[in-house]
């Protein structure tokens, strides 16, 4: 008789909504792991114990580490770059949603966080490609995608004429990072731009880009 109820319970189990306290903590924890640890060195237990969950909890959100990592990095950039930001509706000026584009981009890179975990790839991405990959896709590849579709949609409406949104896109977040302040920022040679310096930045970035794309 208990077996049964115990096999007749299990559906309604899996069927609970997660608890989404639980699941910002264990994205917190695996953040702050993975900075530390890297992919390799950080285990579904350590997440575990360090969210204050079980195991059991962990995976029930979770299904592997692999799709933890991608969505601790989605996670923080949906947190500073959200869809919506991507989202041109008409009667919307390009210019200015590029420029709040552009702020919450660099706003976003030059994090403490986000410098840590690139310097922590940079460091050993080659031996932990996964780690690598999972980054790639989940940050730098999602902002790339959001762009182009909003580039696209500048086209559609008229603002921009791009013959190459993809290509486009990466030359306004390449125009945006710069060159030698970029590679002294991230080797930890000079204190990232404030934010007066930085929409400094992105408006001439914006001037120039949509100067290049301004429709015939």
């Amino acid at each position: 008789m208990s077996e049964s109820n115990s096999t007749s319970a299990a559906p309604a189990s899996r069927g609970r909504p997660k608890d989404p306290a639980k699941r910002q903590a264990i994205l917190e924890a695996a953040k702050d792991l993975f900075l530390t640890h890297g992919f390799t060195g950080t285990s579904m237990d350590a997440v575990a114990s360090e969210a204050g969950v079980s195991k059991l909890t962990v995976y029930s959100h979770f299904s592997d580490k692999e799709t933890l990592f991608f969505a601790a990095v989605e996670a923080r950039c949906c947190s500073q770059m959200p869809v919506v930001m991507f989202t041109l509706e008409p009667g919307m000026p390009v210019a200015e949603m590029l420029r709040k584009i552009g702020e919450a981009f660099l706003e976003m890179l030059y994090h403490e966080h986000s410098l840590q975990l690139m310097r922590l790839i940079s460091a050993v991405g080659t031996q932990d490609q996964t780690m690598a990959n999972l980054f790639y896709e989940a940050g730098p590849m999602r902002t790339r995608n959001e762009m182009t579709r909003f580039l696209n949609r500048a086209c559609e409406l008229g603002q921009l004429q791009i013959v190459d949104t993809e290509r486009a896109s990466e030359l306004f977040f390449g125009m945006l990072q710069g060159g030698c302040r970029h590679i002294q920022i991230m080797l930890g040679c000079t204190e990232p731009p404030e934010s007066a310096e930085i929409s400094e930045h992105v408006a001439e970035v914006v001037r120039v880009f949509t100067r290049a794309y301004q429709p015939a």
